[in-house]
């Protein structure tokens, strides 16, 4: 390869790089407006399962969620758009969605409160991490597939649950499955925080802290 076609090759590799982290940085794209619209829905969905208990309207905001939640990654990767604040709004609003439906349940006895609170006690944990993290320099770890599996069990459990506060064969059938995806959501969900814990101990052994590394 001549030198000329090495510049060339170099400067087109500097453009692509700063291509990206320029959509790195980018706020207004439809992806994250997405994203945002979904916040919007948590405190409706409370006020429908607490207030009129209008719990057929309160299934439809959490399948607008799904969808939306969906939708927002397909369309970051479609439209070459995924962001910084994306990768941050997508995990924070799944763990309101799931933070503010087993409150509403529990609040109305549809699941028991161990239950509730084992979901934010375990992120109550993980965040107790993050100050160990960045004294190696690091804000967060990578998501692991194990809590994205969590998270997907616990979002189509309580829905289920919420539609087996009822009588008859449907809510019979919504109570098993809910339970099932739920005791397994649980499982997964804190299985995936002893791993993320297990990182950060590993991560702390085997890395200098920032201060340490910065010397020279």
């Amino acid at each position: 390869m001549s030198r000329r076609d090495e510049t060339t090759r170099v400067s087109t590799v500097g453009e692509a790089v700063t291509r990206d982290e320029r959509a790195s940085g980018r706020v207004w794209t439809l992806p994250n407006l997405i994203s945002a619209s979904r916040l919007l829905g948590v405190p409706l969905f409370l006020w429908l399962v607490l207030g009129p208990e209008e719990d057929v309207w309160a299934l439809v905001v959490l399948m607008v969620s799904g969808v939306s939640d969906f939708l927002d990654g397909w369309l970051a990767r479609k439209l070459n758009q995924t962001s910084e604040l994306g990768r941050l709004l997508d995990p924070v609003a799944d763990r309101l969605y799931i933070l503010a439906v087993v409150v509403g349940l529990a609040l109305r006895d549809v699941i028991p409160w161990w239950l509730a609170l084992s979901l934010p006690l375990r992120d109550l944990l993980l965040w107790g991490l993050v100050p160990l993290l960045r004294t190696r320099g690091y804000s967060a770890l990578p998501v692991h597939f194990l809590g994205k599996a969590a998270t997907f069990n616990l979002l189509y459990a309580f829905p289920l649950l919420l539609l087996g506060d009822g009588e008859g064969t449907v809510a019979t059938l919504a109570q098993v499955f809910g339970w099932s995806l739920a005791l397994w959501g649980v499982g997964l969900y804190w299985w995936a925080g002893i791993l993320y814990a297990w990182q950060v101990r590993k991560l702390l052994a085997t890395t200098e802290p920032r201060s340490r590394t910065g010397e020279g």
